[in-house]
């Protein structure tokens, strides 16, 4: 009966949690270099745009999300986000999830009790692309589940392509 009662308080919890995480207290952030916007979780707080106008980091005490935009180096965008999967890899991340369309891409990976979560978007044709990369602890990852899905759903072009 015990394990019944603290089951269902440990769901009460989690149901709030990601009612939060859903809720109108998220801000958003516009980057006008390369014209691409994003909601910002609540807690997280900006450090500041980058000198070069690319982005900014938003942090907590157990995240980081750093959105940036950039201009396509590589062929073309599959390439990369293929190239940025490889520099993550090179950087001790074990990628366990990876989707990528001529337009989108995902990927995920662990690098010791870290999780990174990154979403690339296309920007102006394909000659530039928006980004995030969230980066919490193992631990958190109930909770963090509806702010990936809701950062996933809000980074967009919001601009005039660079």
């Amino acid at each position: 009966m015990w394990r019944l009662l603290a089951l269902l308080v440990l769901l009460v919890l989690l149901v709030l949690l990601a009612t939060r995480a859903l809720g109108a207290d998220w801000s958003h952030y516009d980057n006008a270099r390369f014209g691409y916007g994003i909601d910002v979780p609540p807690g997280f707080a900006g450090r500041g745009e980058a000198e070069n106008g690319d982005g900014q980091v938003f942090t907590t005490p157990v995240a980081t999300l750093t959105v940036f935009g950039g201009y396509i180096m590589a062929a073309d965008f599959e390439a990369e986000v293929k190239q940025r999967r490889d520099w993550a890899a090179a950087e001790g991340w074990a990628l366990t999830y990876q989707v990528t369309t001529p337009d989108r891409a995902s990927f995920s990976g662990r690098h010791g009790a870290r999780i990174l979560y990154a979403r690339m978007i296309a920007l102006c044709g394909g000659t530039a692309f928006g980004m995030f990369e969230l980066e919490y602890s193992v631990a958190d990852i109930q909770p963090f589940d509806p702010v990936v899905t809701r950062l996933v759903q809000s980074l967009r072009a919001s601009g005039d392509c660079p």
